[in-house]
């Protein structure tokens, strides 16, 4: 299983909200153990979740490329679209929750748009990490802005279920990762 966050390089997106794929890839490598190093387009690292052998993987080529990077690991790692969990930012879905899907259009995202077009099928398991919607503003300044200091418990709980519901897919399918995880 190829696990795939979404987000954008550099120190100057570390903590912003369209980094929340990102966040997610770091949360299980420390969880599980599971080095990530930069090689080639991305940060990847392989372990174990779920009594499975998996490949994580931060694509560093900025978002509307990240197809670029998935390919890139599926040359060393090869596997099916069905085999690769993609997670992203959704600014459609309410800070803190998450929504699991087994198919579907890119929703307007670039970053799984690219992945998209890379693998050439939109039947790519992904989970959303909602971040919410700005009340005035840009929508492009929100997500490239940090989380607030008073969100960050929503956040940490949303990568919590995240984790969990990664760890279902693998063990469960996307079928019973959708009944037991959408919130």
């Amino acid at each position: 299983m190829l696990i795939v966050g979404l987000g954008n390089p550099g120190s100057e997106y570390a903590d912003t909200r369209h980094n929340a794929g990102f966040m997610l890839v770091d949360r299980l490598s420390a969880e599980y153990g599971i080095g990530l190093s930069v090689k080639g387009m991305g940060a990847r690292g392989t372990g174990r979740i779920a009594g499975e052998d998996v490949a994580l993987l931060k694509p560093l080529t900025y978002m509307n490329r990240s197809g670029h990077a998935v390919s890139e690991l599926l040359m060393v790692h090869p596997a099916g679209p069905e085999k690769i969990i993609v997670a992203y930012d959704d600014c459609d879905l309410p800070l803190g929750k998450i929504r699991i899907r087994g198919a579907g259009g890119s929703g307007g995202h670039k970053g799984l748009a690219s992945v998209m077009e890379a693998l050439g099928t939109t039947d790519i398991p992904r989970i959303r990490l909602g971040i919410g919607r700005p009340v005035d503003g840009d929508v492009v300044d929100f997500v490239l802005s940090p989380f607030l200091p008073d969100e960050l418990p929503a956040v940490d709980a949303m990568l919590g279920r995240a984790r969990d519901a990664v760890e279902t897919i693998i063990a469960c399918g996307i079928g019973q990762a959708m009944n037991r995880h959408n919130n």
